[in-house]
Parts: structure tokens; sequence; C-alpha cells
């Protein structure tokens, strides 16, 4: 992981979308950030996140399988969809957690031991206000010299979300000892409690 300097939570409104299958008052926000293990786990310990769904983004509905996607040449990335309450928790907020916490956005089309286009790392926006936000974030990032290598998180229309095997979801949860979750995706979780005490649950 880079060196990264510590940034205070900013409150962003944004206005309100609509999103299938969430709640009227709910939004949805999609990231991939190499392995979706560790991204839905940070996503799960955010307060006003409703809900957090790993699987693939970037593909079609035929490759969206994980034994096609881990070939690397499906268009997919492995994501997240993360539902949210915007008046507990904004995208701004999430935002600044997917980049000081939940990966690493210089490293390209890969992150820690996991290489390939499936774990680029990516924000797939649903409104142009996300667009807009992302983007900016990342021009501020930039500008502010926030890390030591440039930036390489794409920032591309969400087309369709497809939701990975019933193994994948929930699995840091479910396999803490692991030695993958271990040593990858458990530091993460503290990182988070870390620096944002305020935002963790």
């Amino acid at each position: 992981m880079q060196i990264f300097k510590f940034f205070p939570i900013l409150l962003f409104s944004i206005g309100m979308q609509s999103n299938a299958g969430a709640a009227p008052t709910e939004q949805t926000a999609i990231f991939a950030g190499g392995c979706f293990w560790g991204v839905d786990a940070v996503f799960k310990h955010v307060k006003g996140v409703v809900n957090v769904e790993s699987g693939y983004a970037g593909g079609n509905a035929d490759t969206a399988h994980y034994e096609m996607v881990s070939r690397g040449n499906t268009g997919h990335a492995e994501s997240v969809r993360v539902r949210f309450d915007p008046a507990r928790v904004s995208y701004q907020q999430l935002l600044q957690v997917f980049f000081s916490v939940a990966h690493d956005p210089t490293e390209l089309n890969r992150q820690g031991p996991d290489t390939g286009t499936q774990y680029r790392s990516a924000i797939f926006y649903t409104s142009p206000d996300q667009q807009k936000i992302a983007q900016g974030y990342i021009q501020k990032l930039t500008a502010e010299h926030a890390f030591s290598s440039p930036i390489v998180t794409q920032v591309v229309p969400l087309q369709q979300f497809y939701p990975a095997e019933d193994y994948h979801q929930n699995y840091l949860a479910l396999h803490p000892y692991q030695p993958y979750i271990v040593f990858n995706d458990m530091p993460k979780l503290g990182q988070l409690q870390k620096q944002f005490p305020a935002l963790y649950k």
C-alpha cells in the first residue's frame, strides 16, 4: 500500500437518485478494488451502509461467472454493490473509504497478490452526480499528492452489475482465519476503525 495522507471526513451533499432494487431513501455505489472479499468487508463496517454484495461489472451476462472472470479477458472487474442511506453517509465519504482503506488506487490491473484486469481499480458510476463527484475527488487527491504514484482508478458508467456466486458473499465474516483474509483483508478493517472511527460499526 502506498503512503497516503489522512483526509478528514467531509460531509458532501448530493442529490437523490433512483436505483432499481433499492428503497426510495437509498442510493447505490459500485466499486472495484481487487478481490471483492476485502472490499465487501470494509463497506459492511461503514455506518449508513445498508447492504453490500460482491459481484462483477464491466462485462456481459454470459461471462459473469467466477471461473470465466478469473481468466482476465471478460471485461469484468470483481466489484461490490454498496447500498447506502445518504442521510447517514455520503457518496463522498464512501469514496474516502474506498481510496484510503479499501484498496490501493495506484496499482494498475492488480491489487496486492492478485493480478489481471479483473482486479483493476474502478468506480462504476450510476448517475452524472456520482461521475462528477468521483472525478473531482480524484483530481483533489492528485493535486494534493496524496499518493506517491499516479492514481489509475477508472471512472466509467455502470452498464450492469451481476451478483457473484453465493460462496463469495460475506466471505470475510465466514472465513476470518483463512490466511489470505488474515494477511490481506483483516488489516483493512483495522485501518477503517483507526482512520474513520466515526464511521466504523
